[in-house]
């Protein structure tokens, strides 16, 4: 069972500025949106560098593997985590979420804005429905934790909408030892740091 997490400042600039970097790019988006984009920038990162994106853990849901933090967070009537990044906005009966301030690269790398600008080329122009079908394909993280877990079905017909079963990110690197090792290693390096934060 997951727990809320602690955040540094570093997290959090991460993920505001990855917000706002796609929000430049497509203009603002759907809170849906915006939590598979969120979700698609790190499966992307796994499997093309072997290191997660950002400091946090995905789970398992009805419409897909979801940060329950930044959806909690991006479900607030006023966001508190990225208060200083993003903001909500109401129409038509959805929420959509708009920049707050300029982006600024200053928490990412040459390869990360690559790989944001590739998730933005690659997902940017779908719906926020077609986003939800890409991360529930059959091979999917999403797809085979839920089955693997007998919550497939339940999450499917709606009769379940949230589960505490987390996506591991490292199963994509199951016929790449030198990335599962560097993710392995990472992942221990971040719940070392994380323990420091508690």
């Amino acid at each position: 069972m997951t727990k809320s997490q602690p955040y540094t400042q570093a997290d959090l600039a991460k993920l505001g500025n990855t917000l706002i970097y796609l929000i430049n790019q497509l203009g603002p988006v759907s809170k849906t949106k915006a939590l598979k984009l969120i979700y698609l920038v790190q499966e992307v990162s796994v499997k093309t560098y072997g290191l997660p994106f950002f400091n946090m853990p995905f789970l398992v849901w009805r419409l897909g593997p979801v940060a329950e933090d930044i959806f909690v967070d991006l479900s607030a009537e006023e966001p508190v985590l990225l208060a200083n990044y993003i903001q909500r906005q109401e129409q038509d009966g959805k929420t959509f979420i708009e920049a707050h301030q300029p982006f600024s690269d200053d928490e990412f790398s040459d390869n990360e804005m690559d790989l944001l600008a590739m998730v933005a080329k690659t997902y940017g122009p779908l719906t926020a429905e077609r986003l939800v079908e890409v991360t529930h394909r059959p091979h999917s993280l999403w797809y085979q934790t839920a089955r693997e877990n007998g919550v497939l079905e339940y999450l499917e017909q709606g009769r379940m909408n949230t589960t505490n079963y987390e996506i591991d990110f490292g199963r994509l690197l199951n016929d790449m030892p030198e990335k599962q090792r560097m993710y392995a290693g990472q992942l221990e390096f971040l719940e070392q740091s994380r323990a420091l934060k508690v």
